[in-house]
This record gives C-alpha cells, sequence and structure tokens, in this order.
C-alpha cells in the first residue's frame, strides 16, 4: 500500500481537482468518513460542517444506505434505461411525484445538478417549438449558479467560473438580486418580460454559490405571478436548497406559486452517487405525448437512473422523511436561529442570516465575492481546528449533515466567534 506521502505524490502528478488551481494544491488523503467525521491517513477526525459540498444529508458511511447499495448490486448494478425500467427508479418517482406539486406528472433522471438544469431548458426551449410557438428571452436572477454545463452557465452570472465562455453563452436577460422588498426585480420584470418570454429560472430564496444570498417567499411569488401572466415557464433550480435544506422538503414550499419545472440532485442520494430529476408539470408533459417522433425529447446518459443511485436515493428519501429527521431539521433551524439572536455584531460582520439548516456569516471585505483574500484565512483557521469549511469568499457558511448534534453545533459556533474575535 502506498505511503501517505506517496499518495499526495501520485494525486499532485495524476489528478487535476475542480475548483483548485493547479499550482500549489495539497488535497488531504482520506481514509474513511462516518458520521458528520471525515478521517485523514494522519490520524485527524474532521468535522464535515458543509456535507461536503452540501450533499451528504444524513452523514458519511449511514448502514441504511449502505445495505440498499449492497442489496441493489447483487440484482441490478446498471441498464440501459431506454426501453428498460427498473422498481428502484419506479418506486424513486412515485416518492418524489408525492411531495412535488400534484401539477408535477413526471420526472426525467439525469446525473447531476447541472445536467437536471440543461434538462429543464430544453424542455421549456422545445416546448415552445413543439406548440408551433417558439420563443426565445430566457430570465434569470443577477447572483445566480445553475452550474458548469453551457446551458447552466448561461443561465448564471457573468463572473470568473463563465470569463472565458462568455463569448460562447447564449443571451439572458437578468433582474437584480430580489434582496428586501424586491422592488427593482420586480420592476425589471414587468419591464422585460413578454410574450417571446420562454422561461424564467431562479434559485428559490437563496442562492448557494454566491454566498448563501437569501430573499423572501412573497417576492418570488410576485415574479412567478408577473411570469405567469405571460405564459412563461418558471424553472425552480432546487438543486442546493432540495430536500429539507430550507427547514421545508422543497424551498418552493413555501411559495403559493408553483413553479413547471424542478431541477433537483445534491442531497437526493444522501451524498453517495450522481443523480439528477428534473420534475415536470402536466402541462409541458403534454406537448410531448404525441405521436409525432419529431416533437420526442431527445435527450440522455448512459447513467440515466442508475439502479445503484436509485436505490441509495429510495433508502435517503425514507430516511429523510421519517420523524427522527424532520426532528433533526427542526432541531438545527431552530439552533441557527438562537445563534442568530444572541450574535454579537462586530464591525468586520457585513450580515447574518439564515433559513432552515442554512447559516452564513458575510463579513465584510474590499474584494468581496468568491475570490476573496478572506477565503484563504477562513479556511486555514477552521482547517486548523480540524473544521471543515469552505467559505465562499468572504461569506461563511455552515449546512451540516442533520445527524449533527448540538454540541457539535456549539463547537462550530463558537470557533466562528473566535475566528471573528481575532478580525478586531
Amino acid at each position: 500500500m502506498l505511503g501517505l506521502t506517496n499518495l499526495e505524490k501520485a494525486d499532485q502528478k495524476n489528478i487535476w481537482h475542480p475548483f483548485s488551481p493547479l499550482a500549489g494544491n495539497k488535497p488531504i488523503p482520506v481514509k474513511k468518513a462516518k458520521g458528520v467525521y471525515i478521517h485523514t491517513h494522519d490520524g485527524r477526525k474532521i468535522i464535515d460542517s458543509i456535507s461536503s459540498w452540501w450533499v451528504n444529508i444524513h452523514g458519511h458511511s449511514h448502514p441504511k444506505i449502505n445495505k440498499a447499495i449492497s442489496r441493489q448490486a447483487a440484482k441490478v448494478e446498471q441498464v440501459i434505461f431506454a426501453g428498460f425500467t427498473h422498481r428502484p427508479a419506479i418506486d424513486l418517482s412515485k416518492t418524489l411525484l408525492k411531495l412535488l406539486p400534484k401539477s408535477i406528472s413526471k420526472v426525467f433522471f439525469s446525473d447531476n445538478g447541472s445536467t437536471s438544469v440543461e434538462v429543464a431548458i430544453k424542455l421549456a426551449i422545445q416546448y415552445w417549438h413543439n406548440e408551433g410557438k417558439p420563443r426565445r428571452k430566457i430570465i434569470a436572477l443577477e447572483g445566480a449558479y445553475h452550474g458548469d454545463t453551457f446551458g447552466s452557465m448561461s443561465v448564471a452570472e457573468r463572473n470568473i467560473f463563465s470569463a472565458p465562455f462568455n463569448d460562447f453563452l447564449f443571451e439572458v436577460e437578468f433582474l437584480p438580486f430580489p434582496s428586501g422588498d424586491g422592488k427593482a426585480a420586480i420592476e425589471r420584470m414587468q419591464e422585460i418580460v413578454n410574450d417571446d418570454t420562454a422561461a424564467f429560472i431562479f434559485e428559490p430564496l437563496v442562492q448557494g454559490a454566491a454566498g448563501m444570498q437569501m430573499y423572501q417567499p412573497e417576492v418570488l411569488d410576485e415574479l412567478l405571478r408577473i411570469a405567469k401572466s405571460k405564459d412563461v415557464i418558471c424553472i425552480a433550480d432546487e438543486v442546493m436548497t432540495g430536500f429539507g435544506r430550507t427547514g421545508k422538503m422543497f424551498a418552493c414550499d413555501y411559495l403559493k406559486e408553483e413553479p413547471d419545472l424542478f431541477c433537483l440532485s445534491k442531497g437526493i442520494t444522501g451524498g453517495y452517487l450522481p443523480m439528477g430529476v428534473t420534475a415536470v408539470n402536466e402541462r409541458l408533459v403534454k406537448a410531448f405525448d404525441v405521436e409525432d417522433r419529431l416533437k420526442a425529447f431527445f435527450h440522455g446518459h448512459s447513467y440515466t437512473a442508475n439502479p445503484l443511485a436509485c436505490a441509495a436515493a429510495n433508502a435517503s428519501m425514507k430516511l429523510l422523511l421519517g420523524k427522527k429527521c424532520q426532528q433533526h431539521i427542526q432541531r438545527i433551524s431552530q439552533a441557527h436561529a438562537a445563534f442568530v439572536e444572541r450574535f454579537q455584531p462586530t464591525a468586520e460582520v457585513k450580515e447574518v442570516r439564515h433559513r432552515g439548516t442554512i447559516l452564513a456569516i458575510e463579513l465584510h471585505a474590499d474584494d468581496a465575492g468568491y475570490t476573496s483574500s478572506l477565503k484563504e484565512a477562513i479556511y486555514d483557521f477552521f482547517m486548523a481546528k480540524d473544521m471543515l469549511l469552505r467559505p465562499l469568499g468572504n461569506v461563511i457558511y455552515l449546512i451540516p449533515p442533520y445527524i449533527i448534534t448540538n454540541d457539535e453545533l456549539e463547537k462550530m459556533y463558537a470557533a466562528i466567534e473566535e475566528f471573528l474575535a481575532t478580525r478586531q
């Protein structure tokens, strides 16, 4: 077996890691992970306070999900999903459709959050094509992040993620981020929405990669009402906000208006295997459910509805819908609220915000944003305490697995307060 030093050397020689410069990148080799902790080869026990990029909602190596995957592997590990089907996918579709609005009638499987957004965009555009009324305009929010494929980049904020590709992205109209009463965003929506508008896409209530920016359900409801007045297809990107993160099953559960499409991923499999789902309402389904094969949706992935991923998702959903997990979600939400209530403002802090299991502390910074110089200082401070926080530039945030204890949360809160004290 390779020693630790050799592992690091082999990694640096052979592997290109995401969102990381090649020069000076020194990833930490992981030996195992259990519960809320990541165990390294050199004996460290690091608390995973961001659920390993927001996916690991039940903690690492959960015995019930482990068992479900093992059982499924002994039956069917993978099968082409064109012309075939299987029970894990059917069971998952039933569960999701019970949780989503009644207007949602079908789910389309893909393999990650970005592709679930691609599917939604393509469905919206092809819907108008199939109806013989092609529309071209798409509306999104400033600060948006919807993934790293070309369609998802097009409907997202133009920033360092997309800079080399901006000339290749399709045109999108952006609304101001709907903070406060959302007046600027509402007025802009009223100005630009018209009969050529195909779709409006948004991250409901919380923009993740933008720094956990938050806005109010009433504002989003008004934006949706304006869009729907022009028959615009509304796409909810619930990749990050879904499956309990905001305190409810989906962030759109806070709304009165219903989106036409839901994009789902991340927590759906409990953080075990890649999966994307695009949930589609009956109105759109009818435009594709015709004899003309040229109106079929020609989109797919080799691992569409992979049985192992579906089995993991079914086990994860059973845990998520259980009384114990729902109590954990409320407990974390209450703990965050109590921390915010007792929080002592400092000159370094611009804003503290929370919704459900998401807590964010935004710091003042001359270079605010994803590339803020504060990022390294924050990351290094918490890693020295064996706490994984991967700040969004000048924004410290917690989005923990639901099994995290109150004591572990208090340790995180205390460390945040200690870090802020060092900045005064």
